[in-house]
């Protein structure tokens, strides 16, 4: 599963997560979201279940602060064996070289393969005005976004996450192969909610994205799996 589709789990405790997941069929090979409310919930333990399951996992819990504090964190993560993790970009050169060591040492201690790491540059829930007035940011969005993602491919990291509208201008700037991961995921008949800058998932897959991310369209709809299939054929739909 080279271009994922990844659900997040975006569920208060593992009661409710595994009602959700039990709507799958077990031998669904399922790429899924940990969001900070759920692994601070959960902890852990939450990873080694969900991966004895055969479950590729995205750790989202988007470190920022200093570089020490990050390293060492990173280092614990880089121990779970999860997929994908990220951190924000805004943390600077030093934070996310420090975060990308940890991560690498993390998973050499406990002999599993690394997570790629990718960086945060502006949220999909934040639009250029709001980015203006109160980041006190003079350039705009898309350049902003730009350049976080320069900084985090000189920073050892392995990619991003953007919206897909932003994809064409990352790789322009970066490489074909650095990773663009698109949250705000919504198909045609879905609602926006909280996402500013939100696309369907054809659209996604046009602008070559490396993977999207999706939730309440899936974890909300009345046939959740039907849902993913929908979703996952029309992403797929693109070659």
């Amino acid at each position: 599963m080279t271009n994922p589709v990844i659900i997040a789990l975006d569920f208060p405790n593992w009661q409710k997560t595994d009602q959700f997941l039990q709507q799958f069929p077990k031998d669904e090979a399922l790429f899924v979201k940990i969001g900070m409310e759920l692994f601070y919930q959960e902890g852990p333990q939450l990873i080694k279940t969900l991966k004895a399951r055969g479950y590729r996992i995205f750790l989202d819990l988007k470190l920022y602060d200093i570089p020490n504090t990050v390293q060492s964190a990173m280092t614990v993560i880089g121990q779970l064996g999860v997929d994908y993790t990220t951190i924000h970009a805004a943390g600077g050169q030093t934070m996310l070289q420090a975060g990308a060591a940890g991560l690498k040492a993390g998973a050499k201690q406990a002999n599993v393969k690394p997570a790629k790491l990718l960086a945060i540059t502006q949220l999909t829930s934040t639009n250029e005005a709001q980015m203006q007035q109160e980041q006190l940011v003079s350039v705009s969005l898309p350049e902003s976004v730009a350049h976080y993602a320069q900084l985090a491919q000189q920073s050892d990291c392995d990619g991003v996450i953007c919206s897909a509208q932003e994809i064409t201008t990352i790789k322009s700037k970066t490489a074909t192969d650095f990773l663009c991961v698109t949250p705000g995921i919504r198909p045609a008949t879905s609602q926006n909610n909280d996402q500013k800058r939100a696309v369907t998932p054809l659209a996604a897959a046009q602008m070559h994205s490396n993977g999207i991310v999706v939730g309440r369209p899936i974890t909300q709809a009345s046939d959740p799996y039907q849902a993913y299939q929908a979703i996952k054929s029309e992403w797929e739909s693109f070659k």
